[in-house]
């Protein structure tokens, strides 16, 4: 199974950065996709971005502009850098991976890494 470990949380003032790190088990490459969700409390976990296998990218629509999906095959890391961050972005960000092994698709989750951002 593959296994992704988050870190880079942290508390930032509004208006600052912060870029979250995802280190994975296995060659990165090999991953159908990656992605942040975040879960703020008393909501529902949602989708921030995605990184797809041949590089395309998707966003929330509330983080265009101000955050950015990446990878690093020879790291086998994924990012996620933080801009102008925003009191609303305060969340525990999860790394997510989707990937084929064994004749199916199957899904792994980091533990979660706390950002918060204060006014």
């Amino acid at each position: 199974q593959v296994q992704v470990v988050e870190s880079g949380g942290g508390l930032v003032q509004a208006g600052g950065s912060l870029r979250l790190s995802c280190i994975t088990s296995v060659r990165i490459s090999s991953i159908n996709a990656m992605s942040w969700y975040r879960q703020a409390p008393g909501k529902q976990r949602e989708l921030v971005a995605t990184i797809f296998s041949g590089g395309k990218t998707d966003y929330l629509d509330s983080v265009k502009g101000r955050f950015t999906i990446s990878r690093d095959n020879a790291k086998n890391t994924m990012y996620l850098q933080m801009n102008s961050l925003k009191p609303e972005d305060t969340a525990v960000y999860y790394c997510f991976a989707n990937y084929y092994s064994l004749g199916s698709y199957s899904d792994s989750w980091g533990q979660g890494t706390q950002v918060t951002v204060s006014s």
